[in-house]
């Protein structure tokens, strides 16, 4: 009987890919750790405890069949680990670099509890579609026979790019609206390359197209066409057009050139990587090169924000958040990049107000000390009478969340239902809105959340729209 190639955690231990030194990588935008070699990849597969009850599937949105390929990993199986993970997600490679895995996967992994440190599941994730890939084992997409329906998907974020793939290979004709000029919402102009870089979204991009799926780019709906326009021309229509409207802050100065959206800073920088003219950024208006920066906020896109500034030469990067480093929402893992890079954060503080009239200045800052819980059951924060104090800045970055457009308004649309949040209002046994074969997925409907159930929406949104159009389709037979 062969030995077994698994369970190598007591003597193996936990090692991720090696990181470029802080200083060299905040010279550019690559990514910032360098993929496996095969015989590491292996090693750390071989840690998983092939446990009975796999919590990292459990907690993983996408449910991924994570212990089978880490074992056929292991085993030197590299094709077959990739097909399976495939099996359940259309993006691994690129879930295996965004997904915070500390509070998914690798958080719940049995052998973390254990004090073994977690398996390296995302790293290990990346490896294999990466090496797929190259490998030549990524095949085309496979259009099923024509069923002779359409849909018309309106967003190309990773919710409506997994839509769009699970109704190609269906048989649907697949139409996708977007508002940029590139497709990928988020993964494209969102995230920066340092942990996404741009060509492992194009592939899969140009690897839909190739497939068939027709993507509309620079289509904005309500402008180029009402929604009832592409009702009448598709037989199913998927909204999913992300969150994008960002929250403000109520502060005196808060208009004062210089204050800027996250969104705006981030679209601006990898309009740059991709080679783009962006004039926004060339006049400095959108540039941090030299400047003092400081970023509100606390989450994944405040991180993306310090960790862009430092690359663009800021002369000083500051991170306020109104809680402490324990009750912040983003990855633990992007704030230890963010301070192996020169970001200083500045715990539980808030601004009062912004300085300056034709460009700001500085920001006024209340320090802050938790005191109850909240609706959440997270504890509030309050501002500490008298502990005052001013930062120097001459770009400020507002990173405090997004919330959804009024689609309604946008669209042409005033039957399309919300929820008080200004979410589209959803059946959640069929996933349809209040308009007949309209459906939505995504954050448009979770409100901001992560790309790993945008995709998960997509594929469940998927089956929803197969089965109403199996049923439209049967409905219009009989009717003939």
């Amino acid at each position: 009987m062969a030995d077994n190639p698994m369970l190598k955690f007591v003597d193996a231990a936990q090692v991720y890919p090696e990181k470029r030194s802080a200083p060299l990588r905040a010279e550019d935008f690559r990514e910032i750790a360098e993929k496996y070699a095969v015989p590491n990849a292996e090693e750390q597969s071989a840690r998983c405890s092939q446990c009975g009850v796999p919590y990292c599937s459990v907690h993983c949105p996408l449910h991924n069949h994570i212990p089978d390929w880490l074992r056929l990993t292991a085993e030197g199986r590299l094709r077959e680990a990739y097909e399976l993970s495939n099996s359940t997600s259309t993006m691994p490679e690129i879930c295996g670099r965004i997904c915070p895995q500390d509070r998914l996967c690798e958080g719940n992994c049995v052998i973390e509890f254990s004090g073994h440190g977690a398996v390296t599941i995302g790293s290990v994730e990346k490896f294999i579609t990466d090496t797929a890939w190259e490998e030549g084992w990524v095949e085309p997409i496979v259009p099923g026979p024509s069923r002779g329906q359409s849909i018309g998907i309106i967003g190309a974020g990773p919710a409506g790019l997994a839509t769009a793939e699970y109704m190609r290979v269906a048989g649907y004709d697949v139409h996708v609206y977007d508002r940029h000029d590139r497709a990928g919402g988020l993964l494209t102009y969102g995230i920066p390359g340092f942990k996404l870089e741009k060509h492992v979204v194009m592939r899969r991009v140009d690897r839909l197209k190739a497939g068939g799926i027709v993507i509309h780019e620079n289509f904005e709906v309500g402008r180029d066409a009402k929604l009832d326009e592409l009702r009448a021309k598709h037989d199913a229509i998927l909204i999913a057009t992300g969150v994008y409207k960002a929250r403000g802050i109520k502060a005196p100065g808060v208009g004062a050139p210089g204050v800027v959206e996250s969104l705006d800073f981030l679209i601006a920088s990898n309009r740059k990587g991709f080679g783009d003219a962006v004039p926004e950024f060339d006049d400095g208006g959108l540039n941090a090169a030299g400047k003092n920066v400081v970023v509100i906020g606390g989450g994944d896109t405040a991180m993306d924000c310090v960790r862009t500034a430092v690359r663009q030469g800021a002369k000083s990067v500051k991170c306020l958040y109104r809680r402490d480093r324990a009750n912040m929402p983003g990855s633990q893992r992007e704030v230890a990049n963010a301070e192996e890079e020169g970001v200083e954060f500045v715990w539980l503080s808030a601004p009062e107000a912004f300085d300056g009239t034709e460009q700001v200045a500085g920001v006024r800052v209340a320090k802050m000390r938790l005191g109850t819980p909240d609706a959440t059951g997270r504890r509030a924060p309050e501002a500490d009478p008298g502990s005052e104090f001013r930062l120097e800045a001459d770009l400020v970055i507002k990173a405090l969340g997004f919330d959804a457009e009024d689609l309604p308004k946008m669209f042409g649309s005033a039957d399309l239902g919300v929820t008080r949040w200004g979410t589209l209002r959803v059946d959640h046994k069929t996933m349809q809105t209040s308009l007949d074969g309209v459906f939505a997925a995504g954050d448009i409907v979770r409100g901001a959340s992560l790309v790993v159930w945008a995709i998960r929406d997509g594929r469940d949104v998927s089956d929803h729209m197969h089965r109403y159009l199996k049923q439209k389709a049967a409905a219009t037979r009989k009717a003939a």
